[in-house]
């Protein structure tokens, strides 16, 4: 896409490009190639998720018939936008869908755990059973002055005590085996959950489990506020300094988040260089909070780049908004994101993000 946006500029400024016939310029192969960026892409999603790939993979074609049928700047740009935006939409989607199949499998492997549990309960309480038969029939056997028959119970009780005795040791020694099987299983589920649980580069909750934080506590009427923290100017840091710089201070800026706030606060990376805060309380409470947060995470920050250490100047805009009993996750969310560009706005900080010192 980038190469479409400068092919574009340039023609609009009137510059040659490139002195080719239109069939063999720059412009239909980086077209083409684009194209079939996109449709690989939709490929590979059917590969990752075939519940969900087909989706996308549709998504994307539209995307690129789009491009083809009117091409200019403008197009281009809002297929970029739009590309980008169903890339993110698919893979939140994908990660709740794994977590979601991710519980199931946990609640399966219990229930094998318990049956097999049950199992052996019921073997145990059998095998005490056949042992009172067995004595009821030697007390039996002992007053009928018939030898044989009485040898014969004799040995039919004790045959049958064997058998059960077989049967209650290797039931016991399958649900052990079953039991550690369930234990290995349950422990990498755990450690699946914890993974994608997590953001890869700042090491803060995900934006899929702060979702689940959320609707969590709407489902049980928990009473929280949401903020959302976003690092005014980042842009110019990765524009200036190159995208190393922007995530080593993006993990710098989640660590002091995470310092500065409560144990019972969810911290997760919402998106790019956007934070959101879970804060158990209401809005007065939460208010002294994220204040509180903005003197901590505000400041200067030591990065090292390509040319040596660099002293970045950091502010954050803050958007804060309380939970209504009723109200979607969707719509106190929204609260949250306009208040924190509200609060942008308002804010005479001149960017500060990529002053260097």
């Amino acid at each position: 896409m980038i190469s479409l946006k400068r092919y574009l500029d340039a023609a609009k400024a009137g510059e040659g490009v490139q002195d080719e016939p239109e069939e063999s310029g720059i412009l239909p192969a980086t077209i083409a190639a684009y194209r079939s960026a996109l449709s690989e892409m939709g490929v590979c999603g059917v590969d990752v998720c075939p519940a969900l790939g087909e989706e996308l993979k549709q998504s994307l074609s539209e995307s690129s018939k789009s491009l083809v049928a009117t091409l200019s700047r403008e197009a281009v740009l809002a297929t970029e936008t739009g590309v980008r935006q169903k890339l993110q939409d698919w893979g939140r989607k994908a990660a709740r869908h794994y977590q979601d199949r991710t519980e199931e499998v946990k609640g399966l492997l219990i229930v094998m755990a318990r049956t097999a549990e049950s199992v052996g309960e019921r073997d145990l309480r059998c095998r005490g059973q056949i042992s009172e038969v067995t004595t009821r029939l030697r007390k039996i056997a002992s007053l009928d002055d018939l030898t044989e028959i009485r040898a014969s119970i004799e040995k039919s009780a004790a045959e049958l005590k064997t058998s059960i005795d077989r049967m209650a040791a290797e039931g016991k020694a399958a649900i052990e085996h079953l039991r550690a099987e369930v234990s290995i299983y349950q422990s990498k589920l755990e450690v699946a959950e914890e993974i994608s649980a997590r953001d890869a580069l700042t090491g803060v909750r995900s934006r899929v489990f702060a979702e689940s934080q959320i609707a969590r506590r709407i489902a049980e009427g928990t009473p929280h506020s949401i903020a959302i923290l976003d690092i005014d100017g980042f842009k110019r840091v990765n524009d200036e300094f190159g995208h190393p710089v922007g995530d080593e201070l993006l993990k710098q800026f989640a660590g002091e988040l995470k310092s500065a706030s409560r144990s019972s606060d969810v911290i997760a990376r919402w998106g790019g260089d956007e934070f959101l805060v879970v804060l158990d309380c209401g809005r007065e409470t939460a208010k002294a909070q994220t204040e509180r947060l903005r003197q901590w995470v505000c400041g200067n920050y030591k990065v090292y780049g390509t040319n040596g250490l660099k002293t970045l100047k950091v502010n954050a805009s803050i958007g804060l908004a309380e939970y209504f009993r009723g109200e979607t996750m969707k719509s106190v969310i929204e609260r949250a994101d306009a208040a924190m560009y509200a609060d942008k706005a308002a804010s005479h900080r001149a960017s500060g993000v990529a002053t260097q010192r």
